[in-house]
């Protein structure tokens, strides 16, 4: 599904895919563009995060009619605040149609807060560089990632949290590992898909599922408590919670942000 150092993805037709096809992770599911939904089919989003010669910060007629809406408009930071503000961090700044962290502003997240969603962004890292995607996060601790399950955005290559598994690209920080191989390098755009419904979560990374894990299951217990977030009670037990991306000192951007609420 490789569309370039742009991180594009060139589509043509929308069409659904059986559920039982996309159960494996690290199984690239090679497709024009998946923007249908059916009963059976897990829904992708090939076409959601950069349609061939569509708009960046824009939806198509099927996103729309399939229920998705922007959490970025490509323009203003509007939907967005600091973590435990009531405005945005002046760090965190529109730059050429992506949220852009420029500098240290602290962590940011949506004002609104999602149960079960599918979520589809793509990032982009300066060299060495490191940030996360937080989800059902809330506000009882003194950071976020106390609270809330993170997807890492990292420069796998450079930076030493690429080392480990664990710590690395795509990754349910600290507890899931994400293969080697699939995120793009630093100064590229990687496409990322979150779906979290129940306690079921998936983690897709440029077509590639990644990491798959229940919370609340006797596994995800046992790392939890053999990991930093022991001491936190809130820690991935939230039914629902904002959508978070994380300052982690270093230049990252973010753009085609998009959110689905799922039934």
């Amino acid at each position: 599904m490789d569309g370039g150092d742009d991180g594009g993805y060139s589509c043509a037709l929308a069409f659904t895919i059986p559920a039982e096809a996309l159960m494996q992770p690290g199984k690239i599911v090679r497709a024009a563009a998946v923007c249908l939904v059916a009963a059976g089919s897990v829904p992708l989003v090939g076409c959601a995060h950069q349609m061939a010669g569509a708009a960046a910060n824009a939806l198509t007629p099927a996103e729309q009619a399939a229920g998705w809406k922007l959490l970025f408009d490509g323009r203003t930071t509007a939907g967005w605040r600091g973590y435990r503000m009531d405005s945005m961090p002046a760090g965190w700044q529109v730059v050429d149609g992506a949220l852009t962290r420029v500098s240290g502003g602290g962590d940011i997240m949506t004002r609104d807060k999602y149960r079960d969603f599918e979520l589809s962004l793509e990032w982009k890292v300066a060299p060495g560089g490191n940030s996360g995607v937080f989800y059902r996060a809330s506000e009882d601790d003194d950071a976020i990632y106390w609270s809330a399950p993170e997807m890492q955005v990292l420069d796998d290559a450079v930076h030493p949290d690429g080392r480990s598994r664990l710590t690395a690209a795509g990754s349910d920080y600290g507890l899931y590992p994400a293969p080697a191989g699939v995120v793009k390098p630093a100064g590229q755009w990687t496409w990322f898909r979150i779906v979290v419904r129940g306690n079921h979560v998936e983690h897709w990374m440029n077509g590639v599922k990644v990491v798959e894990y229940e919370l609340g299951s006797p596994d995800w217990e046992a790392k939890v408590k053999a990991s930093k977030f022991a001491p936190h009670p809130h820690y991935g037990r939230n039914a629902e919670g904002y959508i978070g991306l994380q300052d982690h000192g270093d230049r990252v951007a973010y753009r085609n942000v998009k959110i689905r609420v799922l039934p």
